[in-house]
C-alpha cells in the first residue's frame, strides 16, 4: 500500500495479472511463442466481432490480457482500460437520481428513434439473407 492517500488503489485484476506474468515468464519459449500467436488471434477475433451484436468487446480484452502476460505494452494498455472503466463506474455510481433519470430518457429516445427511422426508411431490423 501507498503511504499517498491521493494514490489510485491498484487493481486487483493487475495483481493477479502480475503474479500470472511472473509464472508466465519461466515457461518455455515455445509455449510463450504460440501463447503470444493466440492471443493476437484472439484479439484479431474480437476485433471482427465487435460491430456485431455479442461480445466482440469482451473477447479483445481477454486477448489483452493474454497479450498482457507477455508484453509490457499491452499490460500498461490494460492498466488504462482497468483505471478507465473503474472512473466510468464510480462517475456512475457517483451520479444524481436525476442525472439516472435523464440518462434513462435519453436511452430510451435513442432506442424509439431507431425504430422510428426503421420504419420509415424500410430498414430491415433483421436482416434477411
Amino acid at each position: 500500500m501507498s503511504s499517498d492517500p491521493t494514490a489510485p488503489e491498484p487493481h486487483r485484476l493487475s495483481d493477479r495479472l502480475a503474479k500470472r506474468r511472473d509464472r508466465h515468464m519461466e515457461r518455455s519459449k515455445l509455449y510463450r511463442i504460440l501463447f503470444g500467436v493466440a492471443a493476437f488471434v484472439v484479439v484479431a477475433i474480437g476485433v471482427v466481432l465487435v460491430p456485431l451484436p455479442g461480445p466482440g468487446w469482451a473477447i479483445v480484452f481477454v486477448g489483452l490480457g493474454m497479450l498482457a502476460l507477455e508484453f509490457t505494452w499491452a499490460e500498461r494498455l490494460l492498466t488504462k482500460v482497468l483505471d478507465r472503466a473503474e472512473s466510468a463506474q464510480q462517475a456512475a455510481a457517483a451520479a444524481s437520481p436525476a442525472q439516472k433519470a435523464l440518462a434513462g430518457v435519453a436511452t430510451a429516445l435513442g432506442i424509439a428513434a431507431f425504430v422510428v427511422a426503421a420504419i420509415l426508411w424500410d430498414i430491415p431490423l433483421v436482416p434477411l439473407v
